[in-house]
């Protein structure tokens, strides 16, 4: 119980990409150049720059960190969350593969790992043959990768503007009956077993750190759930969630897009910190 006159704990779980840190393609500087933030790189892969987040957003992150269980929660696998390198304490908490896994210091908590298993085992159907449709429907003109994540999970990475009218709908219908969830993120189509969920992973964060207060970000489908589950919850003016005019009286529908919208959620959640 949180002492009188005291702010409780404030647990902060918030998707990354498209969220706090943005790809180039993804930063939707819409101003003229000379009045464009500073940026910070956050991500390296194959030697280039990949992420960025702004000078100021750099700042809020830090503060956060200081001053809240700050926990990324995200799709990536774990070797993709560990090429970010985030302003700041390093997070003692992260939740990655979609909730799959609980990073405590930066490593699989087994247990959780195995219960997660467990889960979609007994309620979904087997990833191989999610993966053998998949391939069956796909179409080479516009399928750029098919990969497969941490063993949990399937994605494709498509030329999106040669992709059908209707397909995505149509790998929906097939996927729900079989407890699957899918979600298109710009490039990338997600098939998710549906077991395989955010909320539950930031729940048992949030058992573990006796938080008081739960506050969360995202901006996809994948990360409703997410939004549903805390306290109080924002999403950006883009991603899935905007685009399909996704909404509820819980969450925030913010006006900012790209990377000052990771900006204006950061100030959110400070603000909220503090009470």
């Amino acid at each position: 119980m949180t002492a009188p006159g005291t702010n409780p704990v404030a647990l902060v779980a918030s998707d990354l990409d498209r969220t706090l840190i943005y790809s180039t393609g993804a930063l939707q500087l819409a101003m003229p150049d000379a009045d464009a933030p500073r940026l910070l790189c956050v991500e390296v892969y194959g030697n280039k720059p990949l992420s960025y987040v702004t000078e100021t957003a750099a700042g809020l992150l830090e503060e956060l960190g200081r001053t809240t269980v700050f926990v990324p929660t995200t799709t990536r696998t774990r070797e993709q969350y560990h090429r970010i390198s985030l302003p700041g304490p390093a997070p003692a908490y992260a939740v990655v593969a979609n909730g799959g896994h609980i990073l405590v210091d930066g490593e699989s908590d087994p247990d959780w790992h195995a219960g997660v298993l467990d889960r979609i085992a007994g309620e979904c159907a087997p990833l191989a043959e999610v993966r053998a449709h998949l391939a069956a429907v796909s179409d080479p003109a516009w399928l750029l990768k098919d990969r497969v994540a941490e063993d949990l999970f399937a994605y494709l990475v498509v030329e999106r503007s040669q992709l059908p009218d209707g397909w995505v709908k149509e790998l929906v219908d097939w996927a729900d009956p079989r407890g699957w969830t899918v979600s298109l993120q710009g490039r990338k189509i997600y098939a998710v077993p549906r077991p395989l969920t955010k909320s539950a992973a930031v729940r048992e964060v949030a058992r573990r750190a006796g938080a008081g207060l739960t506050l969360s970000a995202g901006d996809s489908l994948l990360d409703a759930d997410l939004l549903l589950s805390t306290d109080l919850a924002w999403r950006p003016g883009h991603g899935e969630l905007a685009d399909t005019g996704w909404h509820t009286g819980g969450v925030v529908a913010l006006k900012e897009q790209g990377v000052l919208a990771g900006e204006e959620i950061l100030r959110r959640f400070l603000a909220a910190a503090r009470g």
